[in-house]
């Protein structure tokens, strides 16, 4: 199996992934507008069990928020991957993969909470909640 690297902004966090997503979707949602201070998120799901940290463990920060638990680097503050589905499936910010992954996005999720201001211009499906 291919493995995938994925890096934080100032790189002191390094991740492992195998190029085995499930699913990739740009997501537009409040919160992953919010995380990332754009109008979408382009995210791959993945098993849990198929990611994991292997350089700066010691700048991971873990954040719970109920349904999910955000990996984000101390340092700089990058989300690196968050873990969703009663702690089964990663969520992958595409952007911090530093290899290309063998999946793109299929279709938009949330569109009914997109900002106002973006304009989807693809022809990839869209709907209102997670699909």
């Amino acid at each position: 199996m291919r493995m995938l690297t994925g890096q934080c902004r100032c790189r002191a966090v390094t991740y492992r992934v195998a190029d085995a997503f499930a699913y990739a979707v740009n997501c537009h949602c409040s919160n992953c507008r919010r995380a990332t201070g754009a109008a979408f998120k382009p995210l791959a799901g993945i098993a849990v069990e198929r990611i994991g940290i292997v350089a700066g463990q010691e700048h991971v920060l873990c954040r719970d928020e109920g349904t999910a638990r955000y990996i984000h680097c101390r340092s700089c503050g990058s989300l690196l991957y968050a873990i969703v589905k009663d702690g089964t499936v990663a969520h992958v910010p595409m952007g911090t993969l530093v290899d290309e992954p063998g999946i793109r996005p299929t279709h938009h999720v949330f569109v009914g909470s997109k900002a106002p201001w973006f304009d989807i211009t693809d022809d990839l499906p869209q709907f209102d909640g997670a699909d």
